[in-house]
């Protein structure tokens, strides 16, 4: 009898999970799913979510890592809520998702896992594919382990290699779901193996059998096919936030014609940064892995003191450890980029999983009066732009810049549609020329206040720099009182005055109303999609997400006036609307946070929003 063919049901978005234990390859897997979509055209989002321990306890909760992607035929602005496919490689990894699961989704497991030992060292009392408790999804099981062991069985390779590729075998299956041609996977590995041939019949051999095995037992009444989405023309990649910010300060280094210089140490989640960075000595990027964060920071000021575009990368704890450095910085007016890569806290606390709670250590995390320029990130896209406009008012204020953005961006990933440099802003720091007889070290700019910048070796502009307060316009050190308080308040004042060179805030929906919900950082997505939802059931709620916090935005008081309420929306505890307590007192503030080392869920925005919108 003819095989039945296949309809095809167009959806215009999907959420997939690839979960399995931490050495199961969801991470790659999930990647490789991932590239195939967008080569395909489709918009796409993406997170990894693994383990803190390099090797958890195979089998257990904490040992499970997975790989969540967001599939969209229109734009999309989040990884997703709620998953419509699950992978399940074993028990843990099926116990620790379901409840991102939605009822009636799709779940595939691999059978094989699924023994009275990984089952007990997951928690359960009963085996959950025989009880009865999944019969609300549909359910794919499947012998994955000794299917791919069988597709292997003439390669004459041993028992432990065919079993590690059994991932391939899941990704085949849902190539064949997604309607995907397997083929982009086959390229890939025929170009990053291509000096072993073996491993590339191993991956190509499992997949086509993944995929056959899926067709064969007709899996789905359907096949999914997600649409490519409308863009606009351009050269895309797939980019991770941390590899969007290493570009983003290479093309400022270019633009500025300032050599870069990154001085790090490694440290999760924003090691990647130091790592991508290595790679480009040809474009002039000189790094510096420091023996821990103090040197780290005190090398790129050095670097910065000789003219470099200076940077340093970190997460919370290491922005600690920098934070009197940041402040000689500040006195010596250098410029200098720090990246803070937020994650859980406090200490140590929850370093694979992502938070927005060092805002208060960004603003006012130093001794004595010491501002900085404060800009967070809301993309793993946009990590570019503003790692560029970062190093743009650093070098042209003369000041430190504090990049935030965080592991749900720095390890998540999304189109990056690769702009021309023709196109980008451009960059002129203030430098000083040789010789020039009307040379101060601390004669200021009269509308940004910033000094000029002189380099060690410019003929005739030999000056001092360092910790100790110095003189105004003259440069020498100084202790004089009424001195200091004036240094002080043009430090502070440079900072403010950006203020007049940044865009004014811009705000989605109407420019008054009910509600207007407050975010900033890498909540933009969830935010933005439960305040679209609201929007179009014909609610008065508009949305301001703030990407430059110090200073905020010159319109940023103008535009709360104009609403009733405002709630702020936060992965903290608070600190964000406590700021903007501090700087616009009038304004009618609600607060909705989160501090659980996840993102917002679209759902549970929205039904904070509703609940406003019912009390007004």
């Amino acid at each position: 009898m003819a095989k039945k063919k296949r309809s095809v049901v167009e959806k215009e978005s999907v959420v997939v999970k690839f979960v399995g234990d931490s050495g199961d390859g969801m991470q790659f897997t999930g990647g490789l799913f991932s590239d195939s979509s967008a080569l395909a055209g489709v918009d796409i989002a993406t997170f990894p979510d693994f383990p803190s321990e390099i090797r958890a306890p195979q089998n257990t909760i904490a040992g499970v890592s997975g790989f969540q992607v967001h599939l969209g035929s229109e734009k999309i602005f989040t990884t997703g809520d709620m998953v419509d496919v699950l992978i399940a490689m074993n028990p843990a990894s099926l116990k620790s998702n379901m409840k991102w699961a939605r009822k009636g989704a799709t779940i595939i497991v691999d059978t094989d896992a699924f023994s009275d030992k990984p089952l007990e060292k997951a928690g359960y009392k009963s085996n959950p594919l025989d009880d009865g408790s999944l019969e609300s999804y549909h359910m794919i099981k499947s012998p994955i382990t000794t299917l791919t062991k069988e597709s292997l069985k003439d390669l004459n390779i041993d028992s432990k290699t065919a079993e590690r590729s059994k991932n391939m075998f899941a990704l085949g299956m849902l190539y064949y779901i997604f309607n995907r041609d397997p083929k982009t996977s086959f390229s890939y590995f025929e170009k990053k193996f291509k000096k072993d041939p073996k491993v590339v019949e191993i991956n190509k051999l499992v997949i086509q059998s993944g995929y056959n095995y899926a067709d064969t037992i007709e899996v789905l009444e359907s096949v999914i096919q997600v649409s490519a989405a409308k863009m606009e023309k351009g050269r895309y990649r797939n980019i991770t936030g941390n590899i969007a910010t290493a570009w983003g300060l290479l093309a400022a280094a270019e633009k500025s014609r300032r050599p870069l210089f990154l001085g790090s140490y490694p440290i999760t989640p924003a090691t990647e940064i130091l790592m991508e960075l290595s790679k480009h000595k040809s474009l002039g990027a000189k790094v510096f892995q420091a023996e821990d964060e103090i040197a780290g920071i005190c090398s790129a000021i050095g670097a910065s003191f000789t003219g470099s575009m200076a940077c340093t990368s970190t997460s919370g704890p290491g922005l600690s450890l920098k934070s009197e450095a940041i402040g000689l910085a500040v006195i010596t007016e250098l410029p200098l980029v720090i990246v803070n890569v937020q994650r859980g806290g406090p200490s140590t606390g929850l370093p694979t999983k992502s938070e927005q709670s060092d805002l208060y250590q960004a603003l006012f995390g130093r001794n004595g009066e010491c501002p900085v320029i404060v800009i967070a990130a809301s993309t793993s896209e946009n990590c570019f732009y503003y790692a560029y406009m970062a190093a743009k008012y650093s070098m042209e204020h003369m000041t430190p810049c504090i990049l935030l953005t965080d592991g749900y961006l720095g390890f998540g990933s999304t189109l990056f549609k690769i702009p021309k440099m023709a196109e980008m802003p451009a960059i002129k720091p203030p430098m000083a020329k040789p010789n020039d007889p009307d040379y101060k070290p601390y004669k200021r700019d009269t509308k940004t206040l910033a000094r000029q910048w002189a380099i060690p070796g410019m003929e005739g502009l030999r000056h001092r720099i360092g910790g100790l307060e110095k003189e105004d316009i003259i440069g020498t050190v100084s202790t004089d009182p009424m001195n200091h308080q004036k240094m002080v308040e043009y430090r502070a004042e440079k900072v403010e005055r950006i203020a007049d060179y940044i865009p004014l805030q811009e705000v989605y929906g109407e420019k008054s109303g009910d509600l207007l919900v407050v975010s900033w950082g890498g909540t933009f997505g969830a935010v933005h999609s439960a305040v679209q939802n609201l929007q179009r059931e014909g609610k008065k709620v508009s949305h301001a997400h703030f990407h430059y916090i110090m200073p905020l935005p010159k319109n940023t008081g103008e535009i709360f006036a104009g609403y009733k309420n405002i709630v702020v929306c936060e992965l903290n505890s608070g600190q964000f609307v406590n700021y903007l307590r501090m700087r616009h007192p009038s304004a009618s503030y609600h607060q909705f946070n989160k501090v659980q080392g996840q993102p917002f869920m679209i759902n549970e925005l929205t039904t904070k929003f509703n609940q406003l919108l019912e009390e007004k």
